[in-house]
Protein backbone atom coordinates (compact mmCIF):
# COMPACT_ATOMS: atom_id res chain seq x y z
CA UNK A 1 0.00 0.00 0.00
CA UNK A 2 1.37 3.60 -1.01
CA UNK A 3 1.61 5.76 1.77
CA UNK A 4 -0.64 8.74 2.17
CA UNK A 5 0.20 11.93 1.03
CA UNK A 6 1.49 14.34 3.87
CA UNK A 7 -1.22 16.41 5.30
CA UNK A 8 -1.01 20.28 4.43
CA UNK A 9 0.40 22.27 6.40
CA UNK A 10 -1.88 25.37 7.97
CA UNK A 11 -0.60 28.97 8.43
CA UNK A 12 -1.87 29.01 11.69
CA UNK A 13 -4.19 27.11 13.37
CA UNK A 14 -5.84 27.45 17.24
CA UNK A 15 -5.09 25.20 20.38
CA UNK A 16 -8.23 24.15 21.26
CA UNK A 17 -8.06 21.76 24.34
CA UNK A 18 -10.34 20.26 26.90
CA UNK A 19 -9.84 23.16 29.65
CA UNK A 20 -11.29 25.77 26.56
CA UNK A 21 -14.29 23.12 25.91
CA UNK A 22 -14.92 22.70 29.59
CA UNK A 23 -14.86 26.17 30.59
CA UNK A 24 -17.20 26.84 27.51
CA UNK A 25 -19.83 23.89 28.72
CA UNK A 26 -19.73 25.89 31.87
CA UNK A 27 -20.51 28.96 30.45
CA UNK A 28 -23.19 27.38 28.44
CA UNK A 29 -25.10 25.19 31.51
CA UNK A 30 -24.83 28.56 33.45
CA UNK A 31 -27.35 30.18 31.25
CA UNK A 32 -24.90 33.14 30.80
CA UNK A 33 -24.53 33.49 27.35
CA UNK A 34 -24.80 37.27 26.09
CA UNK A 35 -22.59 39.68 27.30
CA UNK A 36 -22.90 39.57 30.98
CA UNK A 37 -21.34 36.77 32.99
CA UNK A 38 -18.81 35.85 35.44
CA UNK A 39 -16.65 35.20 32.51
CA UNK A 40 -16.56 38.17 31.72
CA UNK A 41 -15.03 39.75 34.53
CA UNK A 42 -12.37 37.16 35.10
CA UNK A 43 -11.25 37.45 31.63
CA UNK A 44 -10.91 41.19 32.08
CA UNK A 45 -9.50 41.41 35.46
CA UNK A 46 -7.24 38.23 34.25
CA UNK A 47 -5.52 40.40 30.92
CA UNK A 48 -5.02 43.45 32.92
CA UNK A 49 -3.00 41.80 35.35
CA UNK A 50 -1.08 39.80 32.85
CA UNK A 51 -0.43 43.15 30.62
CA UNK A 52 0.20 45.23 33.92
CA UNK A 53 -2.67 48.14 34.23
CA UNK A 54 -5.42 48.40 35.70
CA UNK A 55 -8.20 48.22 33.59
CA UNK A 56 -9.49 45.56 30.54
CA UNK A 57 -12.43 45.87 28.32
CA UNK A 58 -13.64 43.12 26.21
CA UNK A 59 -15.41 43.97 22.91
CA UNK A 60 -16.28 41.93 20.14
CA UNK A 61 -13.82 42.26 18.27
CA UNK A 62 -10.26 44.20 17.16
CA UNK A 63 -11.32 46.46 14.66
CA UNK A 64 -14.10 47.43 17.00
CA UNK A 65 -11.69 48.13 19.85
CA UNK A 66 -9.67 50.25 17.94
CA UNK A 67 -12.59 52.36 16.91
CA UNK A 68 -13.83 52.63 20.27
CA UNK A 69 -10.63 53.71 21.81
CA UNK A 70 -10.21 56.29 18.96
CA UNK A 71 -13.52 57.64 19.75
CA UNK A 72 -13.38 57.60 23.04
CA UNK A 73 -10.29 59.88 22.54
CA UNK A 74 -12.76 62.35 20.80
CA UNK A 75 -10.86 62.40 17.44
CA UNK A 76 -13.12 63.14 14.61
CA UNK A 77 -13.42 65.70 11.79
CA UNK A 78 -10.16 67.50 10.79
CA UNK A 79 -7.66 65.15 13.31
CA UNK A 80 -5.11 63.36 11.41
CA UNK A 81 -3.79 60.13 13.15
CA UNK A 82 0.02 59.10 12.24
CA UNK A 83 -0.15 54.88 11.16
CA UNK A 84 2.37 52.84 9.71
CA UNK A 85 1.96 52.69 5.74
CA UNK A 86 2.16 48.61 5.88
CA UNK A 87 -0.83 47.52 8.57
CA UNK A 88 -3.49 45.40 8.40
CA UNK A 89 -6.93 47.54 6.80
CA UNK A 90 -8.83 47.75 9.98
CA UNK A 91 -5.77 50.65 11.74
CA UNK A 92 -6.48 52.60 8.99
CA UNK A 93 -10.19 52.18 8.61
CA UNK A 94 -10.74 52.50 12.79
CA UNK A 95 -9.43 56.05 11.57
CA UNK A 96 -11.92 56.81 8.82
CA UNK A 97 -14.47 55.86 10.85
CA UNK A 98 -14.31 58.53 13.35
CA UNK A 99 -14.19 61.02 10.69
CA UNK A 100 -10.32 61.43 11.15
CA UNK A 101 -7.61 61.34 8.84
CA UNK A 102 -5.03 59.05 8.95
CA UNK A 103 -1.80 60.14 7.60
CA UNK A 104 0.88 56.98 6.75
CA UNK A 105 4.12 56.54 7.88
CA UNK A 106 6.67 54.39 6.45
CA UNK A 107 8.18 51.39 8.43
CA UNK A 108 11.13 49.89 9.61
CA UNK A 109 13.24 47.43 7.71
CA UNK A 110 14.39 45.08 10.07
CA UNK A 111 11.01 44.90 13.10
CA UNK A 112 8.69 46.02 10.08
CA UNK A 113 7.14 48.51 12.45
CA UNK A 114 6.61 52.70 11.92
CA UNK A 115 9.69 54.15 11.10
CA UNK A 116 10.12 57.34 14.15
CA UNK A 117 12.10 59.30 11.53
CA UNK A 118 8.75 59.07 9.18
CA UNK A 119 6.45 59.80 12.20
CA UNK A 120 8.52 63.04 13.02
CA UNK A 121 8.36 64.25 9.23
CA UNK A 122 4.70 63.28 9.53
CA UNK A 123 3.47 65.66 12.38
CA UNK A 124 1.76 68.39 11.48
CA UNK A 125 -0.65 70.82 13.23
CA UNK A 126 -3.77 68.78 12.70
CA UNK A 127 -2.12 65.58 14.61
CA UNK A 128 -4.04 64.38 17.27
CA UNK A 129 -2.81 60.84 17.59
CA UNK A 130 -0.19 58.43 16.77
CA UNK A 131 -1.27 54.83 16.63
CA UNK A 132 1.88 51.98 15.86
CA UNK A 133 1.26 49.15 15.26
CA UNK A 134 3.60 46.05 16.59
CA UNK A 135 3.42 44.19 13.68
CA UNK A 136 3.56 40.39 13.55
CA UNK A 137 4.38 40.35 16.79
CA UNK A 138 7.42 42.79 17.48
CA UNK A 139 7.20 46.14 19.29
CA UNK A 140 7.60 48.94 17.64
CA UNK A 141 9.98 51.61 18.99
CA UNK A 142 7.61 53.23 21.47
CA UNK A 143 10.51 55.07 23.32
CA UNK A 144 11.09 57.20 20.45
CA UNK A 145 7.36 57.28 19.46
CA UNK A 146 6.73 58.90 22.85
CA UNK A 147 9.46 61.18 23.41
CA UNK A 148 7.53 62.67 19.76
CA UNK A 149 4.12 62.36 21.35
CA UNK A 150 4.48 63.44 24.99
CA UNK A 151 5.71 66.95 24.52
CA UNK A 152 3.20 67.60 21.47
CA UNK A 153 0.06 66.66 23.69
CA UNK A 154 -0.79 63.58 21.87
CA UNK A 155 -2.57 60.68 22.88
CA UNK A 156 -0.46 57.64 21.93
CA UNK A 157 -2.60 54.31 20.69
CA UNK A 158 -1.32 50.68 20.92
CA UNK A 159 -2.28 48.52 18.04
CA UNK A 160 -1.88 45.33 19.87
CA UNK A 161 -3.31 43.15 17.84
CA UNK A 162 -0.57 40.54 16.87
CA UNK A 163 1.42 41.16 19.52
CA UNK A 164 0.27 39.44 23.00
CA UNK A 165 2.84 39.31 25.24
CA UNK A 166 5.41 41.13 23.61
CA UNK A 167 7.41 43.63 25.36
CA UNK A 168 9.70 46.18 25.83
CA UNK A 169 12.23 45.92 28.78
CA UNK A 170 10.11 44.82 31.11
CA UNK A 171 7.15 46.56 30.13
CA UNK A 172 4.75 44.38 28.11
CA UNK A 173 2.82 46.00 24.95
CA UNK A 174 -0.98 46.87 26.18
CA UNK A 175 0.91 48.99 28.84
CA UNK A 176 2.79 51.46 26.64
CA UNK A 177 0.79 54.21 24.95
CA UNK A 178 -2.20 55.74 26.82
CA UNK A 179 -4.70 53.07 25.48
CA UNK A 180 -3.93 50.01 23.62
CA UNK A 181 -5.99 47.45 21.24
CA UNK A 182 -5.67 43.77 20.87
CA UNK A 183 -7.61 41.42 18.87
CA UNK A 184 -8.78 37.85 19.67
CA UNK A 185 -9.31 36.50 16.46
CA UNK A 186 -8.86 32.71 15.79
CA UNK A 187 -5.27 32.81 14.62
CA UNK A 188 -4.12 35.19 17.33
CA UNK A 189 -2.01 33.73 20.08
CA UNK A 190 -4.92 33.96 22.57
CA UNK A 191 -8.19 33.48 21.03
CA UNK A 192 -12.01 34.42 21.83
CA UNK A 193 -13.26 33.10 18.32
CA UNK A 194 -13.89 36.69 17.62
CA UNK A 195 -13.46 39.25 20.11
CA UNK A 196 -11.04 42.13 21.02
CA UNK A 197 -9.88 43.90 24.52
CA UNK A 198 -8.70 47.36 25.13
CA UNK A 199 -5.88 48.16 27.99
CA UNK A 200 -5.14 51.30 29.64
CA UNK A 201 -4.17 52.91 32.93
CA UNK A 202 -6.38 55.85 32.84
CA UNK A 203 -9.27 55.44 34.66
CA UNK A 204 -11.79 58.24 33.26
CA UNK A 205 -10.64 56.23 29.91
CA UNK A 206 -12.00 53.07 30.88
CA UNK A 207 -15.17 54.23 32.59
CA UNK A 208 -16.07 55.56 29.34
CA UNK A 209 -14.79 53.03 26.77
CA UNK A 210 -17.60 50.61 28.94
CA UNK A 211 -20.33 52.99 28.81
CA UNK A 212 -19.81 53.76 25.25
CA UNK A 213 -19.47 49.84 23.90
CA UNK A 214 -22.75 49.39 25.79
CA UNK A 215 -25.29 51.90 23.94
CA UNK A 216 -23.95 54.61 25.82
CA UNK A 217 -26.62 53.38 28.55
CA UNK A 218 -26.66 55.61 31.89
CA UNK A 219 -25.92 54.20 35.20
CA UNK A 220 -28.56 55.98 37.00
CA UNK A 221 -31.53 54.99 34.93
CA UNK A 222 -32.39 51.80 33.02
CA UNK A 223 -32.55 51.63 29.52
CA UNK A 224 -31.93 55.43 29.10
CA UNK A 225 -29.26 56.93 26.78
CA UNK A 226 -27.45 59.96 26.91
CA UNK A 227 -25.43 60.07 23.57
CA UNK A 228 -24.87 58.24 20.33
CA UNK A 229 -23.03 54.96 21.08
CA UNK A 230 -22.53 51.56 20.23
CA UNK A 231 -23.32 47.48 20.77
CA UNK A 232 -19.35 46.34 20.97
CA UNK A 233 -19.68 43.99 24.03
CA UNK A 234 -18.24 40.76 24.25
CA UNK A 235 -20.20 37.69 25.24
CA UNK A 236 -19.78 35.62 28.26
CA UNK A 237 -19.14 32.48 25.74
CA UNK A 238 -16.42 34.12 24.17
CA UNK A 239 -14.88 35.09 27.77
CA UNK A 240 -14.68 31.57 28.61
CA UNK A 241 -12.88 30.39 25.95
CA UNK A 242 -10.38 33.34 26.49
CA UNK A 243 -10.16 33.01 30.40
CA UNK A 244 -8.85 29.08 28.97
CA UNK A 245 -6.91 30.48 26.46
CA UNK A 246 -5.36 33.05 28.89
CA UNK A 247 -4.25 30.61 31.31
CA UNK A 248 -2.06 29.08 28.64
CA UNK A 249 -0.40 32.25 27.31
CA UNK A 250 2.74 31.83 28.31
CA UNK A 251 2.80 28.56 27.19
CA UNK A 252 2.13 29.62 24.06
CA UNK A 253 4.29 32.39 23.28
CA UNK A 254 6.95 29.78 24.09
CA UNK A 255 6.62 27.83 21.55
CA UNK A 256 5.90 30.47 18.88
CA UNK A 257 9.71 31.68 19.99
CA UNK A 258 10.37 27.75 19.22
CA UNK A 259 8.82 27.28 16.30
CA UNK A 260 11.18 30.61 14.99
CA UNK A 261 14.49 28.50 16.64
CA UNK A 262 13.86 26.01 14.50
CA UNK A 263 13.05 27.94 11.65
CA UNK A 264 16.46 29.62 11.89
CA UNK A 265 17.89 26.65 12.00
CA UNK A 266 16.22 24.58 8.97
CA UNK A 267 16.58 28.19 6.75
CA UNK A 268 20.64 28.91 7.95
CA UNK A 269 22.72 29.70 4.53
CA UNK A 270 18.80 30.67 2.13
CA UNK A 271 18.41 33.92 0.54
CA UNK A 272 15.64 34.89 3.00
CA UNK A 273 15.92 37.39 6.29
CA UNK A 274 13.91 36.41 8.70
CA UNK A 275 11.97 37.87 11.98
CA UNK A 276 14.16 39.98 14.05
CA UNK A 277 14.50 40.61 17.89
CA UNK A 278 16.35 43.71 18.92
CA UNK A 279 17.83 44.04 21.99
CA UNK A 280 16.23 44.92 24.69
CA UNK A 281 12.62 43.93 22.85
CA UNK A 282 10.80 40.66 23.53
CA UNK A 283 8.93 39.57 19.97
CA UNK A 284 6.47 36.86 20.14
CA UNK A 285 6.32 35.87 16.56
CA UNK A 286 2.96 35.80 15.84
CA UNK A 287 3.70 34.89 12.57
CA UNK A 288 6.76 33.13 11.06
CA UNK A 289 7.96 36.06 8.70
CA UNK A 290 10.26 36.14 5.92
CA UNK A 291 11.76 38.65 3.25
CA UNK A 292 12.60 37.07 -0.07
CA UNK A 293 15.97 38.68 -0.98
CA UNK A 294 15.28 38.11 -4.26
CA UNK A 295 13.31 41.13 -6.06
CA UNK A 296 12.34 39.83 -9.31
CA UNK A 297 8.65 40.55 -9.78
CA UNK A 298 6.97 38.04 -8.21
CA UNK A 299 9.32 35.82 -6.65
CA UNK A 300 7.66 35.94 -3.65
CA UNK A 301 4.51 34.58 -5.34
CA UNK A 302 6.22 32.15 -7.51
CA UNK A 303 7.63 30.80 -3.97
CA UNK A 304 4.31 30.93 -2.37
CA UNK A 305 3.39 28.66 -5.09
CA UNK A 306 5.52 26.10 -4.44
CA UNK A 307 5.04 25.63 -1.32
CA UNK A 308 1.29 25.67 -1.79
CA UNK A 309 1.96 22.97 -4.11
CA UNK A 310 4.11 20.37 -1.80
CA UNK A 311 1.95 21.12 0.89
CA UNK A 312 2.65 24.10 2.63
CA UNK A 313 0.51 27.27 3.46
CA UNK A 314 1.95 30.58 3.49
CA UNK A 315 0.85 34.15 3.92
CA UNK A 316 1.92 37.53 1.96
CA UNK A 317 2.73 40.58 3.97
CA UNK A 318 -0.42 42.92 4.06
CA UNK A 319 -1.25 45.49 0.81
CA UNK A 320 0.75 48.79 1.48
CA UNK A 321 -2.72 50.92 3.21
CA UNK A 322 -0.97 53.42 0.19
CA UNK A 323 -1.66 50.97 -2.42
CA UNK A 324 -6.03 50.13 -1.67
CA UNK A 325 -7.51 52.27 -3.95
CA UNK A 326 -9.77 54.10 -1.76
CA UNK A 327 -6.91 55.22 0.63
CA UNK A 328 -4.37 55.67 -2.19
CA UNK A 329 -4.79 59.50 -2.03
CA UNK A 330 -3.92 59.53 1.67
CA UNK A 331 -0.36 61.65 2.56
CA UNK A 332 2.67 59.21 2.93
CA UNK A 333 5.63 59.95 4.26
CA UNK A 334 9.26 58.36 4.50
CA UNK A 335 12.61 59.19 5.90
CA UNK A 336 12.88 61.53 3.23
CA UNK A 337 9.60 63.45 3.71
CA UNK A 338 7.64 61.61 1.17
CA UNK A 339 6.77 58.34 0.04
CA UNK A 340 6.94 54.77 1.80
CA UNK A 341 9.85 53.21 -0.23
CA UNK A 342 10.17 50.43 2.11
CA UNK A 343 6.31 49.12 3.09
CA UNK A 344 6.29 49.24 -0.81
CA UNK A 345 9.24 46.66 -0.42
CA UNK A 346 8.37 44.71 2.44
CA UNK A 347 4.59 44.18 0.73
CA UNK A 348 6.58 43.06 -2.15
CA UNK A 349 8.94 40.25 -0.55
CA UNK A 350 7.72 39.43 2.42
CA UNK A 351 5.51 36.53 3.34
CA UNK A 352 4.67 34.08 6.64
CA UNK A 353 5.36 30.54 7.16
CA UNK A 354 3.42 28.39 9.01
CA UNK A 355 3.57 29.34 12.54
CA UNK A 356 1.08 27.92 14.58
CA UNK A 357 1.46 26.76 18.41
CA UNK A 358 -0.06 23.00 17.46
CA UNK A 359 3.18 22.29 14.70
CA UNK A 360 5.84 20.09 15.78
CA UNK A 361 9.17 20.08 14.83
CA UNK A 362 8.79 17.91 11.94
CA UNK A 363 6.72 19.84 10.29
CA UNK A 364 8.52 22.99 10.49
CA UNK A 365 11.48 20.82 8.75
CA UNK A 366 9.33 20.07 6.40
CA UNK A 367 8.16 23.77 5.58
CA UNK A 368 12.20 23.98 5.44
CA UNK A 369 12.59 21.56 2.82
CA UNK A 370 10.21 22.97 0.93
CA UNK A 371 10.95 26.83 1.33
CA UNK A 372 14.74 25.65 0.11
CA UNK A 373 13.23 23.93 -3.13
CA UNK A 374 10.87 26.62 -3.81
CA UNK A 375 13.71 29.74 -3.54
CA UNK A 376 16.46 27.73 -6.21
CA UNK A 377 13.32 26.94 -8.29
Amino acid sequence: MDDQAPSFIPIAAPVIGDREIAYVEDAVRSGWVSSIGPYIDRFEAGFARWVGVRHAVAVSNGTVALHLALHALGLGPGDEVIIPDLTFAATAHAVLQTGATPVLADVEADTFCIDPVAVERALGPRTRAILPVHLYGHPADMSAIRALAAPRGLDLVEDAAEAHGASVGEARVGSLGRVAAFSLYGNKIITTGEGGVLTTDDDALAARLRFLKDHGMSKERRYFHTELAFNYRMTNLSAALGVAQLEQAEEFIEKKRRIMDWYREGLEGVALDLSVERPGYRSVYWMASAVVRDGSPGKRDQVAAALKAAGVDSRPFFAPMSELPHLAKLRRVGRDGYGCPVSARLSARGMNLPSGCALGEGEIARVCQALRAALVA
